[in-house]
């Protein structure tokens, strides 16, 4: 009677450690609250509160010992799934990041850095003022709500096993780490095609008065240009983002159903 009773404790607790694997995952990386900003104790616990809720309406999975080699290979393959997911939904907040470090550069207010606290690194000003930007909008259209529900989901369609991420699906993810810079360089595209007119300006101002001392009127009047360009493109960058953000979910849930 008493290997019974351990083996039905094994398994219970086998059935809570991982789904909170896979949760665990992707609160690790997923942006705002995988990030350093965010105590991991805060981490740890609301995982555990999401794992006790969402345990008992997940479908029945495979009985291992909790103990066994078997279980952590099973704990290693959802800890992948749930980095892979939010990792899939970092990109997009980097995607703004990359655009704010592309108008920088092109603007001349690459020279503004400041510490990113989420990141430990230093990072541009727009780059950074584009990330809080996104992170509230992604609060406010509730992503984070979306995202779990989507995690939760995952466990009808890629099931608690010895089985992970496909060939297929890793490819899928790589593949999606190539449009974050693609989607940059778009958001990015409308101030570096003004700030180049700008500059063909001030080529046609050197040739026609070669005593104007261009390199001195040229810098302040870009970064003015750039602020100005930043100023009325903000709505659209929001707008964009919802976009985008549509997208990714769109990605996640073809992810999770190959």
């Amino acid at each position: 009677m008493f290997e019974i009773a351990a083996l039905d404790v094994s398994h219970w607790v086998a059935r809570y450690i991982f789904p909170f694997a896979r949760i665990a995952g992707l609160l690790m990386v997923m942006p705002l609250i995988g990030t350093r900003m965010v105590p991991q104790r805060i981490r740890l616990l609301l995982a555990i509160t999401i794992t006790f809720v969402v345990v008992p309406v997940l479908p029945p999975f495979i009985k291992v010992d909790a103990l066994s080699l078997a279980s952590i290979i099973i704990i290693a393959q959802q800890i992948l799934i749930g980095i892979a997911l939010g990792f899939a939904v970092e990109l997009l907040t980097q995607v703004f990041v990359i655009a704010g470090q592309l108008i920088a550069m092109q603007t001349g207010l690459g020279i503004a850095t400041t510490v990113d606290p989420s990141q430990g690194a230093s990072v541009v000003v727009v780059s950074q003022w584009f990330l809080f930007m996104v992170s509230l909008v992604f609060l406010a259209l509730n992503g984070h709500l979306v995202l779990i529900e989507i995690l939760i989901d995952s466990f009808r369609t890629i099931p608690i096993g010895f089985d992970g991420f496909s060939v297929e699906q890793w490819g899928l993810l790589i593949t999606w780490s190539g449009w974050m810079f693609a989607a940059a360089t778009v958001i990015a595209l409308p101030a570096i095609a003004a700030l180049l007119i700008v500059n063909l300006a001030f080529g046609v101002m050197t040739r026609a008065a070669p005593q104007l001392n261009i390199f001195a009127l040229g810098f302040p009047v870009t970064m003015i240009v750039g602020i100005f360009i930043i100023w009325i493109n903000i709505g659209e960058m929001a707008v964009g983002f919802h976009l985008y953000m549509d997208t990714l979910f769109e990605f996640i849930k073809k992810l999770t159903v190959m």
